[in-house]
């Protein structure tokens, strides 16, 4: 069987690869099990007969008394990952890759524990790593030392090492690098590589962010001149006249966009007007950026290529060129641009009663920030100044405005409530967005979505309709099965009402079973979390390489077809889409264009994408706790492990793991599982020695009192326990 191998970055030696039904993950123990494959490879694996599997269990379990996939199953951890329990406490292999070998030539043999277990389908690591350079006395190569413990450590010429760093190796201590594997003997625990680049002292933002960039394979160069080439360079630009004869003009219609106030690249706009028999017009105006990116030329070719804009903290690595991004197709106020719309009329309840696609030109009358809106919907009778508000077109009033988000306020809430009601999910979990001056912001833009989705649910079934073969549609998988089953057995044992038999059924439990005090919040956030282990991953997909239309289905949105159609700036597959639906509009044959691999490499490059945003996010609050810190701050207990437990930091939104060796005072952990549910009890020495030690429970959902301060290594921060005060 084939699958994306994923490794614990916080136990390396553990990883994982999921089971073909999509139930349950199978896990593969040891370096060695993984055979050279890397975080994110494609790897074929097989199963070891249930004979050679090697199991302690609390319990005898006969192994002929189980199918092989029960069996696998059973190695499966309790509400997510193996990876985040203790293999002592549940069941472990005694050897390293006794569960899982494989190999790919069907003429090979399952030979060895220790030998080709897994064959590497497709590497989709980048085999670039930042890290440290170690020297090694009387060796003619130094040790590569990666950061990221997952990648092994790498053997390079001394040529490529700066020249003076046999002579003073200590100058390079702190010094970040850039390494490339180039061959990883099978025989061998190290990797052979070359020095790529040096990339400064560790604990700047601009050395750690490009090693994070170069690792996850970030095209962050500028653009070259042939693709800039590609755009037009008489500016300004301005539409030409046979463009504008071919579209619907839109441009006296009050069009606006909702942004946030920083903003640059606006590819979506909104239109809304009360109709004489009561029903409204409602508009989706996406900017039409493949009028601009020919199909095959190289622009087209680089932002295939790159696939997504990629959002760090402090700058954006666009997918397009600026000049399109903030000139040409953002919608820009005042100022004719051309897009792609999907009009409805719409009831006052949302009802679609006509639906049209075309290509049109508009001309925002105005750029309103969410906050703006949010004022507007705030206080609805409220007549605005124009000095309230950005400059505003005189075509259009300001009370027209404020008319027309009003209304799409009320038929957003009317969208949103009956996609619930229907059983749409969201697990929205908390994150830091910004920081600024030690707060930490947080934007809701329900309005917006709402017509984003409604749009982006509309153009799926328009070329799903016309292209059945050759649509690029959006899935997302029913979660783990057994990962559920045993999330329901966990939060009955913990008193919690939660509906895990549909995702409308879990959406309500976690929005109305968790009380209403002032840790609510708090513990739907610890449980969201708890359930978005068991959700797989969203994926594009090619409608003809899946011929089970039920398979097209989206789990959490609740929905048969869904793509993505409303950020052509920044997301490569929303381009395709906008082709499709041109195409479709105008009956065109289409030709493949290999849109299964295409789709792969948008998923490859979204998930990279993710990790590196998430990875400049950790990275500026390491250095906002190193300039600020130690931080206090009250937490909820997560998750609960034999010698840790993770915590969900209320204040600053981050989740970390406490090490109860860390701890200062702390006399002895005892830790014990009541069915599903994992506790702790913490016993402290007492200040006074003729006292008696004291205990402290700890279990999910536990209130504790923590302190987050840097490390002795650069960018790190760790979560400390505040013994309490009781206790002193």
């Amino acid at each position: 069987m084939k699958g994306v191998l994923r490794i614990n970055p916080k136990k390396y030696m553990e990883a994982f690869v999921p089971s073909p039904d999509g139930s349950a993950d199978i896990f593969l123990d040891g370096i060695a099990a993984r055979n050279r494959a890397l975080n994110g490879d494609v790897v074929v694996v097989k199963v070891l007969p249930p004979e050679q599997w090697k199991v302690l269990y609390q319990n005898v379990l006969k192994f002929g008394q189980l199918s092989n996939w029960e069996l696998i199953r059973s190695f499966l951890a309790v509400g997510g990952d193996l990876n985040e329990r203790t293999l002592a406490s549940q069941m472990v292999p005694k050897a390293p890759d006794v569960i899982v070998e494989a190999h790919y030539n069907e003429d090979d043999e399952v030979i060895g524990k220790m030998k080709n277990v897994v064959f590497i389908f497709e590497q989709k690591h980048s085999r670039a790593a930042s890290g440290f350079l170690k020297f090694l006395p009387n060796k003619n190569f130094a040790m590569f030392s990666p950061v990221d413990h997952r990648i092994p450590r790498v053997n390079l010429p001394l040529a490529d090492c700066p020249a003076d760093f046999v002579s003073r190796p200590g100058d390079y201590e702190n010094t970040l690098f850039i390494c490339r594997i180039t061959h990883w003997p099978a025989d061998n625990n190290f990797a052979e590589g070359r020095l790529a680049k040096t990339l400064g002292q560790a604990g700047e933002i601009e050395p750690e962010t490009e090693g994070i960039m170069t690792e996850y394979d970030v095209d962050f160069s500028e653009f070259s001149e042939e693709v800039l080439n590609c755009l037009p360079q008489d500016l300004p630009w301005s539409i030409p006249a046979h463009e504008l004869s071919r579209r619907r003009d839109l441009r006296k219609e009050c069009v606006f966009t909702i942004d946030p106030a920083t903003a640059r690249d606006l590819d979506d706009a909104l239109s809304c007007k009360q109709l004489s028999d009561g029903n409204f017009e409602v508009g989706v105006h996406i900017a039409d950026v493949s009028y601009f990116v020919e199909d095959g030329s190289v622009l087209d070719q680089i932002a295939g290529k790159r696939a997504t804009s990629v959002y760090l903290v402090q700058k954006v690595i666009p997918m397009l060129p600026r000049l399109l991004c903030e000139e040409l197709c953002s919608l820009n106020p005042l100022t004719d641009r051309l897009t792609f719309s999907v009009i409805w009329k719409l009831s006052p309840e949302g009802k679609i009663l006509s639906e049209w696609f075309g290509r049109t030109v508009i001309c925002s009358c105005i750029k309103m920030s969410y906050d703006h809106a949010q004022s507007m919907i705030e206080a609805p009778d409220k007549h605005f100044s124009a000095e309230e508000l950005p400059p505003c077109s005189p075509n259009h009033r300001i009370h027209e405005i404020q008319e027309a988000i009003l209304d799409l306020h009320n038929i957003a809430k009317q969208l949103r409530a009956q996609r619930f009601e229907g059983g749409a999910l969201q697990l929205n979990q908390v994150r830091q967005t910004r920081l600024q001056s030690g707060h930490l912001l947080y934007h809701q833009r329900v309005l917006v979505e709402e017509f984003m989705l409604l749009a982006n649910m509309a153009a799926a079934h328009q070329i799903y309709r016309t292209y059945p073969e050759l649509a690029i549609l959006r899935r997302h998988p029913p979660p783990q099965s057994k990962m559920v089953d045993d999330l329901q057995e966990f939060c009955d044992q913990m008193g919690l009402d939660i509906d895990f038999n549909s995702s409308g059924g879990l959406h309500r439990s976690l929005n109305e079973n968790l009380g209403n005090d002032v840790y609510a919040a708090a513990r739907r956030e610890v449980l969201t979390h708890t359930c978005s282990r068991a959700m797989q991953m969203a994926s594009y997909f090619c409608t003809g390489a899946l011929k089970d239309e039920n398979s097209f289905h989206h789990y959490a949105l609740n929905v048969p077809l869904y793509t993505h159609f409303t950020s052509p700036i920044r997301r490569y597959v929303d381009v395709i889409v906008h082709r499709l639906l041109a195409a479709s509009l105008s009956d065109q044959h289409c030709e493949h264009k290999e849109v299964h691999k295409l789709a792969s490499h948008c998923n490859d490059r979204k998930t990279a994408s993710k990790r590196v945003q998430e990875s400049s996010s950790e990275l500026f609050f390491a250095v906002f706790v190193k300039e600020c810190g130690p931080l206090d701050s009250e937490a909820m207990v997560v998750g609960v492990l034999d010698q840790s437990f993770d915590v969900l930091v209320l204040r600053y939104g981050v989740q970390k793991r406490i090490y109860c060796n860390s701890l200062e005072g702390l006399k002895a952990v005892h830790f014990r599982k009541v069915g599903k549910r994992p506790e702790m009890t913490l016993v402290w020495e007492q200040g006074d020695p003729s006292k008696e030690s004291t205990q402290q429970e700890i279990s999910i959902f536990t209130l504790l009192d923590v302190q987050l301060k840097a490390d002795g290594a650069p960018m790190k921060y760790s979560a400390v326990l505040k013994r309490p005060s009781a206790y002193v």
